[in-house]
């Protein structure tokens, strides 16, 4: 049986490539590369029926691709690389549709977690709007979704269930994955990843709300995947503020602010417990 989860991926560098396959290797993935718009627009409408997530690079994508894929009822999970915030969506603003997972080039390391965290989220969230206005709905309001996206994602849901061991429309993580099943190297590549996001979250928590959602996301979307305890986010959390505390003491200031961002640590751990909640099963 095929257990792949199979990916369309507009990518526009061969180095971002590279770096797709590095991460996306081992046997779990199974990825198409397109390097051009027609070329992946081809590719995906021929395999709509067979993939299960889309990567798209932004910097040579455009909402008139992804308006394209919306009109033609190709809605589905997806992964958007951007290169910077430069190039964040304006506030409720889509680049594809309202369920889209956004990823910064200097996070693809953490590409894997954020396709399971583009199925999980597409699958549980309703509705989902598109940049061609289109809705898709779930659960007991499914009956007016458009005929065409509800075949499609009941066709996705079908074959996931089948394939991929889906419970419902949830996605099953994957024990293999959880931090305490790591080997050594894989862990510390794991929780390096988590301080550095988190790191990110706290320099821009007051400052720059477009970056910060992307940072909490890429933490909370790890955190839940490879299963992390709170009190390792806890940890990851007090390691950087002595870090803080010593820099601002070498500098002669006061490390009070630092008392601030006990507010960092209650918001990333309510975004990790709503994740959490909504992994459970309606009927359960």
């Amino acid at each position: 049986m095929l257990t792949e989860i199979s990916i369309g991926a507009l990518i526009g560098s061969e180095a971002v490539v590279r770096d797709c396959e590095h991460v996306l290797s081992g046997g779990r993935f199974q990825v198409l590369y397109c390097r051009s718009r027609d070329e992946f627009l081809e590719s995906v409408n021929l395999g709509r029926d067979s993939l299960d997530c889309l990567i798209i690079d932004w910097s040579v994508a455009s909402t008139s691709l992804t308006q394209q894929l919306a009109q033609r009822a190709i809605i589905m999970p997806a992964v958007i690389l951007i290169n910077s915030a430069e190039q964040m969506p304006a506030e409720d603003a889509l680049l594809y549709h309202s369920a889209e997972v956004l990823l910064t080039y200097h996070q693809l390391d953490q590409l894997a977690y954020h396709i399971d965290a583009a199925i999980s989220q597409f699958l549980r969230q309703a509705p989902i709007r598109s940049v061609a206005g289109d809705a898709l709905l779930f659960g007991d309001e499914a009956s007016t979704a458009p005929e065409h996206l509800l075949a499609q994602q009941q066709r996705l849901l079908d074959r996931l269930k089948e394939r991929l061991g889906y419970l419902g429309v949830y996605y099953k993580r994957d024990p293999q994955r959880f931090l305490r099943n790591l080997s050594q190297a894989e862990s510390s590549k794991l929780l390096n990843a988590l301080r550095g996001t988190y790191r990110e979250i706290v320099l821009n928590y007051f400052t720059d709300p477009g970056t910060l959602n992307i940072s909490i996301d890429s933490f909370v979307n790890m955190a839940f995947f490879a299963d992390i305890p709170v009190t390792q986010i806890v940890a990851v959390h007090s390691d950087l503020m002595d870090d803080f505390s010593k820099q601002l003491k070498l500098e002669g200031r006061a490390d009070d602010i630092l008392l601030d961002y006990r507010l960092t640590l209650i918001d990333v751990i309510a975004h990790l417990c709503e994740m959490y909640r909504r992994s459970i099963p309606r009927d359960s």
